[in-house]
């Protein structure tokens, strides 16, 4: 869709093109309002959790439920983004997800029970699992390689201020109104995010591949499957499920076989295998999935714990875990910075170990802790976890050719959300076997400790994967060494 006259006149002459297109911080920040959207909506919701189970009947852990049915939504969905994309174009794609995301969030806020805002969750993750993808991949076609970090940071700048907002406005909310005016924030945003995008983006479309078709069997295996083994995993630890946990585990683990035969077999599968034999893509992946166990985990434990264990009101809770997303927000002006003067490959093995150490010093906080020095030690995670997930996002598509980008963002972004739904699924976990084992219907500070250690191991083992990147990779896109040449 072209831009109005007026719309260019008024951007700033270093974000103009020749031709008169959108430059790279522009697009990037326009993406960053979806995304920005879904933040202010997961770190809200982290925070409303206990008023939740209280209206709901039902204990604070259980309503981990409401978290990890939106990110395994967003798995399922998610595959068919790009090849959606390419069929309609990816500016209809991003405006209707949008608004499937909105009427999911209207839902939420008239849920009158578990199962209920369980559904209506899902109708948002719908929308979100086409707004996330899409919107990475038009900034992708959109930014010249050795813009990439700098675009990528960008991108981070809006969807960071919604961890910022989120915490403290979900405090506020819950302390002083009700928590189904959170979801109706949702409006607005998404309202400005339709206006800009339907000013400043082009209705895209990469040309299918002679012979490709769309897998519609592929996605109901991959969905299946997906849906199985998480649901499985989230009943595991809840008394009385056994039975059905290992029935859906089973049946996931059948159905993920059957994918990936057919998939050997399809010639444009759903979900591309054959990317994983492009090496950075490959390492980029695995690292990134186990580091992401422990992005998905902490949002859902810190305001349980801050509530539950130190006897915080959500206002409170919520002022002190807006510090992860303050050093997020500060990390933006070093990642282009640190990437050039050192490399993919070092910055993510040493930060990899220091963004793992850092979210396990969580473990050790208790209520004596002054809110100060917990402040700091987020502001740090934070940090260090943004830029670690800055330079795993960047390197991944660094061997991918453009025809090939659709698909590798689809099968990426699957697998960041799938992640992040697993470190809720092992969070609640750790904590429901330690409440059964002390017989007890609340978790307590020894429960949250333990399920902070087990997140922060998984999160090490990454840099077994970072260790194996070589030491070129990216380098195009950091220009770290090229000022040499």
């Amino acid at each position: 869709m072209a831009r109005p006259a007026a719309a260019r006149d008024m951007m700033p002459a270093q974000e103009r093109d020749p031709a008169g297109k959108p430059g790279f911080r522009t697009i990037a920040l326009i993406i960053a309002t979806a995304m920005f959207m879904e933040q202010l909506d997961i770190t809200i919701l982290a925070t409303a959790l206990p008023a939740m189970a209280r209206d709901f009947g039902t204990s604070a852990a259980n309503l981990s439920l409401a978290m990890t049915s939106y990110l395994l939504s967003l798995a399922i969905f998610i595959p068919a983004s790009g090849r959606v994309a390419d069929r309609f174009g990816a500016l209809t794609v991003f405006r209707a997800a949008i608004l499937v995301f909105m009427a999911g969030s209207a839902l939420c806020s008239l849920a009158g029970s578990l199962s209920e805002i369980v559904a209506a969750r899902l109708l948002q993750g719908l929308g979100g699992a086409m707004m996330m993808p899409v919107g990475r991949l038009i900034l992708l076609r959109a930014v010249d390689k050795q813009h990439m970090v700098a675009a990528t940071a960008w991108l981070l700048v809006p969807a960071l201020i919604g961890p910022i907002i989120g915490p403290p406005l979900g405090g506020f909310i819950v302390t002083w109104a009700d928590w189904r005016w959170i979801f109706y924030i949702n409006i607005p945003i998404g309202l400005a995010g339709l206006v800009l995008s339907s000013i400043y983006f082009e209705n895209t479309r990469e040309p299918a591949p002679p012979g490709s078709r769309f897998d519609g069997f592929g996605m109901i295996l991959s969905g299946l499957a997906l849906g199985s083994l998480f649901f499985g995993a989230e009943l595991a630890s809840r008394e009385g499920e056994g039975r059905i946990a290992i029935g859906l585990v089973a049946a996931g683990l059948v159905f993920g076989a059957a994918y990936l035969r057919h998939a050997r077999r399809h010639p444009s599968p759903i979900l591309d295998v054959s990317l994983m034999r492009i090496p950075t893509f490959r390492l980029s992946m695995i690292a990134g999935s186990l580091t992401r166990v422990t992005q998905g985990a902490h949002p859902f434990l810190l305001p349980l714990m801050f509530q539950l264990s130190f006897g915080l009101n959500p206002a409170q809770s919520g002022s002190l875990v807006l510090a992860t997303a303050v050093g997020a927000m500060t990390m933006k002006a070093f990642a282009p910075r640190l990437l050039r003067a050192f490399g993919f490959r070092a910055c993510l093995m040493a930060n990899g170990v220091l963004c793992s150490l850092l979210y396990g010093i969580c473990a050790f906080f208790d209520a004596t802790w002054p809110h100060a020095a917990i402040f700091a030690v987020l502001v740090a995670s934070g940090f260090s976890m943004s830029l670690q997930f800055t330079a795993l996002n960047t390197v991944a598509y660094d061997e991918i050719a453009p025809p090939r980008m659709s698909a590798a963002t689809g099968f990426y972004t699957t697998f960041q959300q799938l992640m992040l739904s697993a470190g809720v699924c092992i969070a609640a976990s750790v904590l429901h076997v330690g409440m059964a084992l002390g017989g007890r219907d609340t978790p307590v500070l020894g429960d949250f400790r333990a399920a902070f250690l087990v997140v922060t191991g998984l999160s090490l083992l990454s840099i077994l994967w970072n260790a194996r990147l070589a030491p070129d990779a990216g380098n195009e896109i950091s220009g770290h060494h090229l000022r040499d040449r």
